[in-house]
């Protein structure tokens, strides 16, 4: 009970690492820039994320510009893009795995079949956690070291924006509910490898019959 309790919160975490990380994937604040400029009135908050470019107006106008061309961005965009996108397909493939292996669902047929597919769901939540750190690392690593750059003008200068934040906390959540299936599958199938001898039961009357044969032998 306590096995499948664990199970069901592991599902909740990793419920919570998709959505975040479909979520951040999308978001187009991933370095964000507020330039105040003279007076409020004027004041813009640039936004740059994955696949397009925000600009915020305090007058409440909203624009959005599309990065179609894939060749003209940074190699560290482009992978963030490439291992985004494996984190969520990932992540969605856990979540289905999972489903058949929990042990409070009837799907899955016994109990070996459901333990499999409890460690494979918790296997692709893992990968899904390293492929949305490692982008969100590089890119905040890209951020930081423009941001202490004095060659760089003020204007040019970024901050890191909620979906990097996002995509830190989904990460950990999908990394968290991989070790979880990982570690209960493990359980399950290190009770199985413990050997047990065999103990050798004798009737009762082959037992009386030989004991009476030796009690002979001494008369």
């Amino acid at each position: 009970m306590a096995s499948a309790s664990l199970q069901f919160f592991a599902f909740i975490l990793a419920l919570f690492g998709v959505f975040g990380d479909i979520t951040a994937t999308l978001l187009p604040n991933w370095k964000v820039n507020a330039d105040v400029g003279s007076s409020i009135i004027t004041a813009i908050t640039q936004m740059q994320g994955l696949w397009m470019d925000c600009t915020w107006y305090s007058t409440g106008m909203f624009s959005c510009t599309l990065k179609y061309s894939i060749l003209s961005l940074p190699v560290y965009i482009q992978a963030a893009r490439t291992t985004m996108v494996l984190s969520c397909i990932l992540s969605a493939f856990g979540i289905c795995i999972t489903t058949v292996g929990m042990k409070c669902t009837k799907l899955g047929g016994d109990t070996d079949s459901k333990s499999h597919a409890c460690f494979a769901g918790g296997v692709c939540f893992i990968l899904a956690g390293i492929f949305g750190l490692v982008p969100t690392s590089w890119y905040t690593r890209e951020i930081i070291a423009n941001f202490l750059d004095q060659t760089v003008p003020e204007s040019s200068k970024h901050e890191p924006g909620g979906a990097v934040y996002t995509g830190f906390i989904s990460a950990g959540f999908l990394l968290i509910a991989g070790v979880i299936f990982c570690t209960s599958c493990f359980k399950k199938q290190q009770g199985a490898w413990i050997y047990h001898p065999k103990q050798h039961h004798f009737p009762a009357t082959e037992q009386e019959s030989n004991a009476g044969y030796n009690l002979k032998d001494y008369v």
